[in-house]
């Protein structure tokens, strides 16, 4: 590896190969050894960089919670335009995507990773827990917008939402469900509270 490369371009490379990993061949498949040969860097590199491989791996989670918090404001933005079960829709076939449904594969696997991230995640399974926080706050605008019923359980609805797209994107080995499937089940979600056409 090049000296005088810039750390964030050094952690974004170890990162990505940590993600390809993950897809290919699962949690169990990541050590630091495999993840700075598929970066094509020195064995040392991650090392210079890290404490060791779980604050790695918290940092590589921490990294995907930044970039769901980041397209969490996205959604709170878009409060008000396009229907809600739509924005909904959207949102979760964004968060399931391959690499965030591998990563809560790797973070329920390993005990001493779970235990780092409790410093900012106390509870709940991290990503999911922002995941559900980021839907929360997304269904509070549109309940103050008068899109969802004044008494809608928007602290209920938000995890539900969360735990049901995760059972649909779980399978790493298999196809994706379509947006039809992701959108019946945020209709079955929130249709007893929303106040526009479901369709």
């Amino acid at each position: 590896m090049p000296t005088g490369v810039a750390m964030r371009d050094v952690r974004e490379q170890l990162f990505g190969a940590a993600e390809r990993i993950l897809l290919r061949a699962g949690p169990s498949a990541l050590t630091s050894r495999a993840v700075t040969a598929e970066a094509g860097c020195a064995k040392g590199v991650l090392h210079r960089h890290f404490a060791d491989f779980d604050a790695f791996l918290a940092a590589l989670v921490l990294d995907r919670i930044a970039r769901l918090h980041r397209r969490g404001a996205a959604l709170r933005d878009s409060a008000g335009t396009g229907t809600v079960a739509g924005n909904l829709t959207g949102a979760l076939t964004d968060l399931f995507d391959a690499v965030a449904v591998a990563i809560v594969g790797l973070v329920t696997s390993r005990d001493e990773l779970r235990a780092r991230l409790r410093e900012s995640t106390p509870t709940g399974i991290p990503l999911l827990t922002e995941a559900a926080a980021v839907l929360t706050a997304y269904l509070t605008a549109e309940r103050d917008l008068g899109r969802l019923a004044a008494d809608a359980d928007v602290p209920t609805l938000a995890p539900t939402l969360i735990g049901a797209g995760h059972l649909l994107f779980a399978d790493r080995e298999g196809t994706p469900p379509d947006a039809e499937a992701v959108h019946k089940v945020v209709i079955t979600v929130i249709g007893g509270v929303t106040r526009e056409p479901t369709a």
